[in-house]
This record gives structure tokens, sequence and C-alpha cells, in this order.
């Protein structure tokens, strides 16, 4: 695609983040689109709460929280071209900003069904702040330099947990005080199941506007500075400002991924955001599909299952306790790297483009076999 083309109103033909040409486009029939697939998904994730058990609830909510930031990553990574190492870090400011808000809130003994919500929005609001001075950096640099920035923010995010011990409580972290679910939902309704719906309509919401912004006239400037920054600039196009703003959109869903995280966990360290997670969620895109928000899909759910894999693989195998341990916590990168391995030599797409390719194959044949 070029940056001519990235320059053109909407309204002209365009080439969206899935890929592959697409016709002429309105912005309000793109809106009910995405709000139909939405509410879609939505009676979807309630359906399937009710029908599995408490334990698969919160699984499917921390996939929805690792979604989160994922699909931000995809949007900075895929759809404009920047490298970023420190996404944990960014997920980091997110979960220690909402344990921050609920204590404080219950501290003063202040409750209420929104206090969540102030506090999420908080955590994004700090994560867009830490994003924009990261990103006014980035936007100088390319290449090895700019992976070397975000990855020294992944470095020194979580070392700064430790060393103001006295406001995150060093090594141990921070308690994150959740209240229970409404008592209109009645008095036994399961924890997990609340928390599948949170993290559920904050992804879902966040899923929305990412969507709507790649088929926007600021997704089409973001596929044009990723293909030639050069022919960006003559079409009139700030590069920096672009990527500043890119990765400010990323590092917003980073940072509501990582309060997710903390929510369900209640607690937040810094042990659960050290470089590892930056590693496994660049990984996790490129697996699942760069450039496409539903390979970020795919990206969440393996976030999800390696640990579950790893975990049932080392119960399998008959080895002393510490060799055990050693090889439950090595063996999810092990796995994402031959996976990544084995993806980029069978399908440079990703799952989803292996998928998508299938699907089109399969469409292909059924209409010749109509005609």
């Amino acid at each position: 695609m070029s940056a001519t083309s990235a320059a053109t109103p909407p309204r002209e033909r365009t080439t969206g983040v899935a890929g592959g040409p697409g016709g002429p486009r309105r912005r309000g029939s793109t809106l009910l689109r995405h709000l139909a697939v939405v509410a879609v998904a939505g009676l979807l994730l309630v359906g399937v709460s009710y029908a599995v058990e408490p334990f698969r609830n919160f699984q499917l909510a921390t996939v929805a929280a690792y979604l989160c930031a994922t699909a931000g990553l995809t949007v900075l990574t895929g759809l404009n071209g920047q490298l970023s190492l420190g996404h944990g870090a960014l997920m980091a400011t997110g979960a220690y900003t909402v344990a921050l808000c609920q204590n404080a809130f219950y501290d003063r003994g202040v409750t209420g069904g929104l206090l969540l919500l102030v506090s999420l929005a908080a955590a994004v609001v700090a994560t867009v702040a830490v994003g924009a001075v990261v990103g006014v950096a980035a936007a100088r640099l390319r290449g090895p330099y700019l992976a070397g920035v975000t990855l020294a923010v992944a470095v020194v995010v979580p070392a700064l947990t430790v060393t103001f011990d006295g406001v995150f409580n060093g090594e141990q972290g921070l308690s994150v005080p959740v209240e229970p679910p409404p008592l209109a939902l009645g008095v036994y309704f399961p924890y997990e199941r609340w928390q599948l719906w949170i993290a559920g309509a904050a992804t879902l919401l966040a899923l929305l506007l990412l969507a709507n912004l790649v088929r926007s006239r600021y997704g089409r400037t973001f596929r044009a500075v990723r293909d030639d920054e050069v022919a960006a600039r003559l079409a009139g196009i700030h590069v920096a400002r672009t990527q500043v703003l890119a990765f400010v959109v990323s590092a917003a869903t980073a940072g509501l991924g990582g309060a997710l995280l903390a929510v369900l966990a209640q607690s937040v360290s810094p042990g659960a955001f050290g470089l590892t997670l930056s590693l496994f969620l660049l990984m996790a895109v490129v697996i699942g599909g760069l450039g496409r928000l539903t390979g970020a899909v795919w990206g969440a759910v393996m976030l999800v299952a390696l640990p579950d894999l790893s975990h049932s693989v080392t119960e399998q195998l008959t080895l002393p306790a510490a060799a055990a341990q050693r090889l439950e916590g090595n063996l999810p990168l092990a796995i994402f790297g031959i996976t990544l391995v084995v993806v980029m030599l069978a399908a440079p797409g990703g799952v989803q483009g292996l998928l998508s390719r299938f699907g089109r194959a399969l469409l292909a044949r059924w209409r010749v076999g109509r005609s």
C-alpha cells in the first residue's frame, strides 16, 4: 500500500489490517458492523460463562486481559511497524496503578460499584502518560535502537517497584481489593463468572475502539508510515506524530490488560511482569498473525494455554522435584520459540493467515462446485 492511498478520503478503496483489498466503505456501516460483532461476542461470552466451570471462567477472563495487550501490540508492530520489547512493563504500570487506586479507596473507607471503573480508567491514563514518553523517544529511533529502548523500559519499570518498596511493597507486591459481585446477581453468584464479565466487557470495548481505529484515516496513516516513511512524508503525513500516536494507543490497551490481570489475581508483583512476559507477548502476536486483530486472539489464547500444557507435560514425566520445576518454568518459552520457527516457515501470516487461506480455498471450491 502506498502513502498516497493512505492520505485518500475514507470512501476510497483501502486495505484493511486483516489483509486484502476492500471496496468503498462508509464510517457508519463499519461502526455498525463492529458494534454488531461486539454485541454477538458479548452474548456468546455470557452464555459460555454459564456453561463452563468456574476455573474455565477464570481462564477465559485471563485470555481477555492478555488480549488487550496483544491487540495493542498488533496495532503497534503489525500496523505501524514499531518493535516493542517493553509491553510487559506497560502492563505492570497499569497493574500497579489499579492496585494503588483500589488500596487508596479502601484505606479511606470509600466503597461502591463504580470504583473499579475509576481505577481501571486511572490505569489507562497512567499508562498513556508512560507510553507517550517512551513513544516520543521511540519515534526518533529505528531498528535495534528502538528495540533497545523498549527493552530498557522492560527492565527498569519492574526494578523501580523494588527500589521504591515503601510505595510498591518490593518483591511481595500489593494486594488488589475488589468488591464481590452485586447482590442483584444473587448471593451465590460465582465470583469467577463476575470476573469474566468485567474482563470481557473491558476487552470488547477496547477491541471495538481498535477495530474502528484501524479502519479509519489514522489506520491508513499507520500503514503508510510502516510501508514507506519517505513516501508518507511526501504525502503530507507527520511521521513522528503518527508513531507516537500508535505507541500511545498500544500503551493504553497494554495498561488496561495489566490492570485486568491485577484485578483477576487480586494482587500484583514485579515478578509477574518481567522481560519474559514482553517476549511472550511479541511472539504471541507474530504466531497469531502479525497485523491482524483476530490473530491477537490466538496469541492471547496461547499465553494462557501454554502454562497448562507445560504443567501437564511435567506431570507425565518422572523427574526430581527441582528438575520438574525448572522444566515447567522454561518449557513455555521453548514451546513458544519452536512454534514461532515452525509458523514462520510453514505459515508466514501466522495462525490467522493460515485459517484465512484455508477459508478462501474452501469458498473457491464451493463456488466451483456450484457453477
